[in-house]
């Protein structure tokens, strides 16, 4: 996961509201730091940090929401909802690879302790695709699934593909359209506009 963008030229004198547009613009320019990744959707680690981005541009959003202005409601939706459809992408990438992980240790291969991990992992912190119950047993060194239940796996894996690109294209389609109506530079306007109303700048 990439570090967050550290932030510069906060006045502890100053107005909430002047400390939060500059917090806010940090967050959102480390958000379209990634997006030249984001029309190539084998980039799985860079749309993972574009996910992360988006999650701390919205808490910076809600945290500040009273010292920003209301006008900024619409636009943390639009943010809202990019995190989740780069979060439901994610999590169907943590099961495909943890699938092909377990596949890969029970045919003997490595990556056995690896996929274990990664499991622990998802059973805290993913939205499942499947129950958590089913992937600890399927790490579970002393089952070795039959021939039916080794298709059902692989069959599995195909759907979690298909559930990706679909997880993708729902995605991309959104931030096409973001780009079409410059969301980018209407959050910019939006904090500028309101510091001049509110801090007296004209």
């Amino acid at each position: 996961m990439a570090k967050a963008e550290p932030i510069t030229g906060l006045d502890i004198h100053a107005p909430t509201g002047v400390n939060a547009r500059i917090i806010a613009k940090t967050r959102l320019a480390e958000l379209y730091s990634w997006e030249q990744y984001v029309d190539n959707p084998y980039h799985v680690r860079e749309l993972h940090n574009l996910r992360i981005a988006a999650k701390r541009l919205r808490y910076t959003l809600e945290i500040f929401a009273d010292a920003l202005p209301p006008t900024i409601a619409p636009l943390l939706k639009e943010v809202e909802q990019l995190q989740e459809e780069l979060g439901a992408l994610h999590d169907a990438d943590v099961m495909i690879a943890l699938l092909r992980l377990c596949l890969g240790a029970l045919d003997g291969g490595s990556g056995y302790e690896y996929a274990l991990v990664h499991a622990q992992k998802v059973r805290k912190n993913a939205e499942f695709v499947i129950n958590p119950d089913i992937v600890a047993s399927l790490l579970d060194p002393t089952t070795v699934p039959s021939a039916t239940e080794r298709r059902g796996l692989e069959s599995l894996l195909l759907d979690l593909h298909q559930q990706r690109n679909e997880h993708y294209s729902t995605f991309l389609l959104h931030w096409n359209s973001l780009h079409a109506e410059d969301f980018r530079s209407t959050v910019f306007t939006t904090l500028d506009a309101e510091a001049i109303q509110k801090d007296g700048f004209s």
